[in-house]
C-alpha cells in the first residue's frame, strides 16, 4: 500500500500525510498545474469537481484525449482504436503523444489545470515532467475496505450511465431508474472480489509513480474515509501554499 493503515481517529479527522515538506510561496503564483491520483471508487471525481470550482481549474483526463482523437478520426486515434478493439492497452508512446498534445492545447489557454488518469507508470511520468512543471501532485489514500463497502451499494442504469447508491443516493423506487423505470444493476466490477483485485492492481501500478513524485517533493498524500473529510484539509493546504 502507499501508506500503512492509519488509526481510525486520524482517518476520521482527515489527516494530511506527506513526505514532501509544506511549502510557502512569497511570490504570486499565476499557475496551478495539478495532477490527482486516487483508487477506483475513492472519490476522485467528487474532489476533482470541488477543486475545479474552488480554484478555477480546467479539468482534463487522459480519457478526454483518447476520446477526442478517436472521435476526430486522427491517425493517433485510429491506431489507438485498433488496440482497444483487440482488448489491448494503448501503448505508452501513443498515450504520451495524445495526452501531451491535448495538454499543450489546454496549457495555451490557461496555466491552472487539473490532470487525472495519466501518468500510469514512471515512464509516462518522466515524459510528462519533460513537458510540464507540475506544482502539486495530489494523492488520495482511502482505506480499501471503505471503498469495497462503498461500491457494493452502488447501482447503475447502464443505458444512461446514471448512478445510485442504496444508502446515500437511493432511487425513488427500489431497483428502478428514476427517469425510465428500467432496472438498475450492480456492475460486476463493483462486486467485492473484483474491487479488491482492482485496488491491488492500482496500488501495484501507482506506488512507483507516487514514489517518483515524492522524490521530486511534488506529492502530497491525503488520507480519509470520504471526500467531505479530505476536502477541507486539501483546500487549506492549497490556500496556504499557493497564492492564487
Amino acid at each position: 500500500h502507499i501508506r500503512p493503515p492509519q488509526p481510525m481517529s486520524a482517518i476520521r479527522r482527515g489527516i494530511l500525510l506527506s513526505r514532501a515538506p509544506m511549502r510557502t510561496f512569497s511570490r504570486q503564483m499565476s499557475s496551478l498545474r495539478c495532477l490527482i491520483m486516487g483508487p477506483p471508487g475513492g472519490g476522485k471525481g467528487t474532489l476533482s469537481s470541488r477543486l475545479v470550482k474552488e480554484f478555477g481549474l480546467t479539468h482534463f483526463s487522459s480519457g478526454d484525449a483518447l476520446r477526442a482523437h478517436i472521435k476526430e478520426g486522427t491517425e493517433l486515434g485510429e491506431e489507438a482504436e485498433i488496440y482497444m478493439n483487440d482488448g489491448l492497452l494503448v501503448p505508452d508512446s501513443l498515450m504520451e503523444t495524445m495526452v501531451i498534445t491535448h495538454l499543450n492545447g489546454v496549457n495555451m489557454k490557461t496555466n491552472k489545470w487539473l490532470l487525472d488518469g495519466f501518468p500510469r507508470n514512471v515512464s509516462q511520468a518522466t515524459t510528462l515532467d519533460r513537458g510540464f512543471d507540475l506544482d502539486l501532485v495530489i494523492v488520495l489514500n482511502i482505506p480499501h475496505e471503505e471503498i469495497v463497502e462503498r461500491l457494493r451499494h452502488r447501482m447503475v442504469h447502464l443505458p444512461s450511465g446514471r448512478s445510485y447508491h442504496s444508502l446515500w443516493n437511493p432511487p425513488k423506487n427500489e431497483g428502478k431508474d428514476d427517469e425510465t423505470g428500467e432496472a438498475l444493476i450492480v456492475r460486476d466490477d463493483d462486486k467485492p472480489e473484483q474491487v479488491r483485485e482492482r485496488l491491488r492492481v492500482y496500488e501495484e501500478n501507482t506506488k512507483p509513480v507516487v514514489d517518483h513524485y515524492e522524490a521530486l517533493k511534488k506529492a502530497v498524500i491525503f488520507t480519509g474515509t470520504e471526500s467531505d473529510i479530505i476536502w477541507p484539509v486539501m483546500k487549506e493546504h492549497i490556500y496556504k501554499n499557493f497564492s492564487l
